[in-house]
C-alpha cells in the first residue's frame, strides 16, 4: 500500500491523495484534542474512530432511533429536514459551522426524521442531540 500524500490547502484544510484517489480533510479543535472531518464523518484523536459510527444492522432493532449529535461546539447554519421527512444514507440533515468550516451532519442509514432539536443560528455544544431518526 502506498503512503498517502498530504498537502495543506488552507486553514484547517488538507488534500489527501492515495492510490489515485483524493479527498479533502478538515481539522479543527485545540492541538491537544483535534477533530478531523472526512467523508461525512468526524474523528477525534482521543478515540481514533468515527464519533457517530452506527451499529451494524444485525445489532439494531427494527424501530430503533438514531440520534445525530454535534461533534464539537458549533453554530447551526442550516436545518435541512423536518419531522416526517424520509432520508437516505449519506443525506445531509444539518449544517454546522465551527472554526470557519462548514460541517454537514449526515444520516448514517435510511430512515425517517422523528424530531429536530435545533434551529439555524443556535449555538450547540458537543453531544447536543440535533436530529432523531427512526431507522428503516
Amino acid at each position: 500500500m502506498a503512503t498517502p500524500r498530504v498537502s495543506r490547502i488552507g486553514e484547517g484544510a488538507y488534500l489527501v491523495e492515495n492510490e489515485g484517489q483524493s479527498a479533502i480533510v478538515y481539522v479543527a479543535g485545540p492541538p491537544e484534542s483535534p477533530w478531523a472531518f472526512w467523508n461525512g464523518r468526524i474523528f477525534n484523536s482521543a478515540s481514533g474512530s468515527p464519533s457517530t459510527a452506527p451499529r451494524p444492522r444485525s445489532e439494531r432493532s427494527a424501530d430503533e432511533r438514531e440520534t445525530l449529535t454535534a461533534p464539537m461546539p458549533a453554530t447551526v447554519r442550516a436545518v435541512l429536514v423536518r419531522p416526517g421527512a424520509a432520508v437516505k444514507k449519506g443525506d445531509a440533515v444539518v449544517v454546522l459551522e465551527a472554526m470557519k468550516m462548514e460541517l454537514p451532519i449526515r444520516a448514517h442509514g435510511d430512515g425517517v426524521v422523528r424530531a429536530v432539536h435545533c434551529a439555524a443560528g443556535e449555538l450547540v455544544q458537543p453531544d447536543t442531540v440535533l436530529v432523531e431518526l427512526a431507522r428503516t
